[in-house]
Parts: C-alpha cells; sequence; structure tokens
C-alpha cells in the first residue's frame, strides 16, 4: 500500500514560459513568467543501497540497521506538500514536510556523458524578459566527464581564495542581521539536499554512509540568528546521510549533521555542496521587509564577478550594481513575486550566455580556459573594480583590449535552476557554466546565423551589459560567424534567411 500511495502521490500542474533570456548570475534573479502545464508522476520510493548505507529500507517503507534489527516506518510522517506559507509574514516559514518524487538513476558513467550542448540564443529581436521553463526533478544537477576537472579547479580556488569564494552570513558577520535570518541553516539543509539527490541521480558516482538513526532537534532549541540545530534530513524518513564518497576521485565528506555540529559547521557544508558538483550556489533569504537576501554562497566559478562584491545585497542591490539593463522597468515588480510565490514543489530553470577571450591557454595550469575567473577579458581578479558595470565596457587591471582571433574566443553558456528548500524556506540558486569554442560551435548546423543574428539583435544597453567592447571579440566573431553561415547556405545546408524559430529546440 506505501508503494501505491508513493506511486499516486502528488499529482500537480505547472505552468512554464519560454521567454528569451537576460540575466547573469551577476544578478542572481529570475522573474515571473507564464508557466506551461506538466503533470508529475511519482514512482515507488527507491530503496537504499545495501552497500553504501549503514540504513537500508524495504519496500514496506520499514528499515533495518546495521545490527539486523527491523524498525516499523511509525516515523516517516512526511505527508502531501500543503502550501502552508502562501500567506505567511515577510520573513516567517513554516518548514514544510516534503515527499520527493522518485529519482530515475543515470545508468551511464560520468567519463562518457558529453556536456549538453546548449545553444540559448534566438533569430531575430532580443527581448528583455526572463526564460523560465519547468524543471523535472530528474534534471536539477547535471555532471559530465568534466566533473573531475571543476573539482580540481573548485578544490584549489577554495584552498587559495578562502572567503572569497565560500561565505555564510552569520552573527556579527551577518550585515543585515535583525532585517534577515543567517544563512546557518540554509547551508546544512543544502548539502544534505545534494547528497540525497546525487546519490539516487548518480548511483555509481556517489556512495553514501547514513547515521543509523533518525535525530530530530526540539522545536524549542534556537541558536543565534533564528536557526535551531536540526538535524532530520533524511528523504523518504530515512535518517540523515552521515557522509558521501566520490568513487571517481576517491574523495569521501563528512557532512555537518546540524549548524552546531563542529566548528564551520555551515561553511563547511557549503564548501562540500560545491565540490560535489559542477554548479555555483547561491542562497537567498526572505527578510522582514519581502526582500530576497544573498546569505551564503558557493561561488568558486563566477568568471565575470566576484562574491565579496555581492554577498549580503537584496537582489534589486544586486541587480543594480550589476548595471541590469531595464531593471526597474521590465523586470523588478515580476522578480519580487517570482521569489515571493516560489513554492517548494516547482523548481524552474534557465539559460543564458555570455563571451570571453582566452588568447593564453595553458595545459599545465589548474583552470587552463579560465572558467574560474575571465582574467584574459577583465584582467586580474583581485584588481578588479565593482561598480564599473560586471559586462561593461572599458579595460581593467590588464585586460586585453586589442582585437584578438576566433580562436581565442569561447561561448560562457550557463544553466541556471532555482528552487526552494522545504525546511529553511531559503530560494538556492545553481549556475553551472560551460565554456565551447566558437570554432568548435561554427561547425554545427544552422547555428552561426542564429547566433549572428541573435547578436545582431541587441540594444545598445545590452551590447554593454554583455561586454561587447571588452576583450576585443565582437568583429572577429562575427565576422567568422558569417563566413561559416555563407558556407552552410552554399552548401545546401539552411536556407539563406533568417528560419522560424518556433522555441521546440531552445536552448540548444
Amino acid at each position: 500500500m506505501d508503494k501505491l500511495n508513493a506511486t499516486l502521490e502528488d499529482l500537480s500542474t505547472r505552468l512554464s514560459s519560454d521567454l528569451p533570456e537576460l540575466l547573469s548570475p551577476t544578478t542572481l534573479s529570475l522573474g515571473l513568467l507564464a508557466i506551461t502545464a506538466l503533470v508529475i508522476f511519482r514512482k515507488s520510493m527507491p530503496p537504499q543501497r545495501p552497500a553504501t548505507a549503514a540504513v537500508n529500507e524495504t519496500r514496506d517503507g520499514a528499515r533495518t540497521l546495521s545490527s539486523g534489527t527491523r524498525t516499523s516506518p511509525k516515523h516517516d510522517t512526511t505527508q502531501e506538500h500543503v502550501d502552508m506559507n502562501k500567506d505567511r509574514d515577510f520573513g516567517d516559514w513554516t518548514p514544510v514536510q516534503f515527499r520527493y518524487p522518485s529519482i530515475e538513476a543515470c545508468t551511464s558513467k560520468l567519463v562518457d556523458v558529453k556536456p549538453i550542448p546548449y545553444r540559448p540564443f534566438r533569430w531575430g529581436t532580443y527581448y528583455v524578459t526572463m526564460g523560465i521553463r519547468s524543471m523535472p526533478w530528474n534534471d536539477w544537477i547535471e555532471l559530465d566527464r568534466d566533473h573531475q576537472s571543476y573539482h580540481r579547479i573548485k578544490a584549489h580556488r577554495i584552498q587559495t581564495r578562502g572567503d572569497k569564494v565560500i561565505r555564510v552570513l552569520r552573527g556579527e558577520g551577518n550585515p543585515n542581521a535583525g532585517s534577515v535570518r543567517d544563512g546557518v541553516e540554509a547551508a546544512v539543509e543544502l548539502v544534505h539536499e545534494l547528497a540525497e539527490y546525487l546519490s539516487r541521480r548518480y548511483p555509481g558516482e556517489f556512495q553514501i554512509v547514513r547515521h543509523a538513526q533518525r535525530v530530530a532537534s526540539s522545536p524549542e532549541q534556537e541558536l543565534e540568528g533564528g536557526a535551531t540545530p536540526f538535524a532530520d534530513w533524511g528523504w523518504y524518513g530515512l535518517p540523515a546521510i552521515k557522509s558521501i564518497y566520490i568513487t571517481s576521485l576517491g574523495v569521501s565528506f563528512t557532512l555537518p549533521l546540524s549548524v552546531a555540529d563542529g566548528d564551520r559547521a555551515p561553511e563547511r557544508a557549503m564548501e562540500i555542496a560545491g565540490l560535489l558538483i559542477q554548479d555555483d550556489l547561491a542562497l537567498m533569504i526572505e527578510g522582514v521587509d519581502g526582500k530576497y537576501y544573498f546569505q551564503a554562497g558557493s561561488i568558486c566559478l563566477p568568471g565575470f564577478w566576484r562574491l565579496q562584491d555581492k554577498i549580503g545585497l537584496p537582489l534589486d542591490d544586486i541587480h543594480l550594481t550589476g548595471n541590469v539593463p531595464q531593471y526597474r522597468e521590465r523586470l523588478q515588480a515580476s522578480l519580487e513575486r517570482f521569489f515571493r510565490r516560489l513554492p517548494v514543489d516547482k523548481p524552474v530553470i534557465r539559460n543564458n550566455y555570455f563571451f570571453q577571450t582566452n588568447a593564453n591557454v595553458d595545459p599545465d595550469t589548474v583552470d587552463p580556459e579560465e572558467v574560474g575567473w575571465a582574467k584574459s577579458t577583465l584582467g586580474a581578479e583581485d584588481g578588479y573594480e565593482h561598480g564599473s558595470g560586471t559586462h561593461g565596457s572599458g579595460n581593467q587591471n590588464g585586460a586585453r583590449e586589442l582585437e584578438t582571433t576566433v580562436d581565442a574566443i569561447r561561448l560562457r553558456s550557463e544553466r541556471q535552476t532555482l528552487r526552494r528548500l522545504p525546511r529553511s524556506g531559503a530560494v538556492v540558486f545553481t549556475i553551472r557554466t560551460y565554456l565551447t569554442r566558437i570554432v568548435d560551435l561554427g561547425q554545427e548546423k544552422g547555428v552561426p546565423g542564429r547566433m549572428a543574428s541573435a547578436l545582431r539583435s541587441w540594444t545598445p544597453d545590452v551590447a554593454g551589459y554583455k561586454g561587447r567592447e571588452r576583450g576585443g571579440w565582437w568583429g572577429p566573431l562575427l565576422a567568422y560567424l558569417d563566413e561559416q553561415h555563407g558556407a552552410q547556405v552554399a552548401r545546401g545546408e539552411v536556407g539563406a534567411g533568417e528560419e522560424k524559430d518556433d522555441g521546440a529546440r531552445y536552448p540548444l
């Protein structure tokens, strides 16, 4: 009966919109748009793998401890999600008992998984809007054959840059204390959410060990900053994950069980979260003024912006300091509504793109393609002048001004997801970066003409924001795209004029 209930539980409809993109992770934003209908069927709860867990669950929901003692599922009080927070006061959040849909396992080895070729640009007019789509739960985190190299880059940047890439605002270090909760509880919740998801989605890459029993704190317990030493993070009524092992790297992490679990527990949680995946992570928390504040982050691969310049800011200030075009006129109101109304069970996804140059690729360096920081385009990271426009024009501290060659130009595409965490109510923003050489992209059927059309449709403010005058890539890029498009037309591979873009293939 439990299996049948899990299968039939939580039929929901979703709406999504497939509109053009604008904002980068610098803005940390998503706007509220219309959503298309999507019905999600939940499958039965997957059993835990005996080889990787100290506590295993049987088909009927009972649990067997490593000692062989069998327990009943009586503690599994998870119920169908009800939006208890729809009419909440600003800054308030009632923890939600959310039962996750079954996550489908990826059976391929990561070394055999190619990066998804996102091409998030369109023919014709460029509109200043947000383009969000409903996100299937299976697709929350995408890993591929670059997982190991991203891990090495992140580990190096955490070691060398410390709190410039990992921060959790709390106590005296929270500039918004009294207005918004600290980021500590959300940080610990996030690493447990990732461990639960990854061990199910990529069972060949991640192995877990659980605590022997469930541990939950009293609701009356409260720490500085409004957090509780909550520890009952396990999905489907299981005990929380104790440790997670990355098989391909031979690396194991012990997860903090609560915000009070040892020194720097929230910071350790954000470090581990960042090292498990290829994405950067930002946690936004609602304040008593209704604004969402950037309270914790693992920002190791931003490329064009720095954590130290954005941490602690509300969304409006993040946008305004990033010189986002037409933000007040077209984006602010819908963005505020979106964050306020985002429920636990309706995650969304979006894509965007920029360009950067890299004329001096050194394969012997940790980050030869400059995925962490676009030094060839912006200059030295520590000398970067915040507030001049994250993607604006002008040279800074050694950035290349001379026109470059097409061999040095990269498409920097980002896949971003947004979802609300059920316990803390924080909104987690994931940013996965893909770098593609333009000379490779130019060989793809139909892509050069589509990209050239998209670039020529940029208004001056959008062009400035995306860095058209920085790095010397604009002229060589358009010339190359036109040449490749002309060759494809001559071969009869594509039509001579602009194609009708019905959105079916976006963002590929």
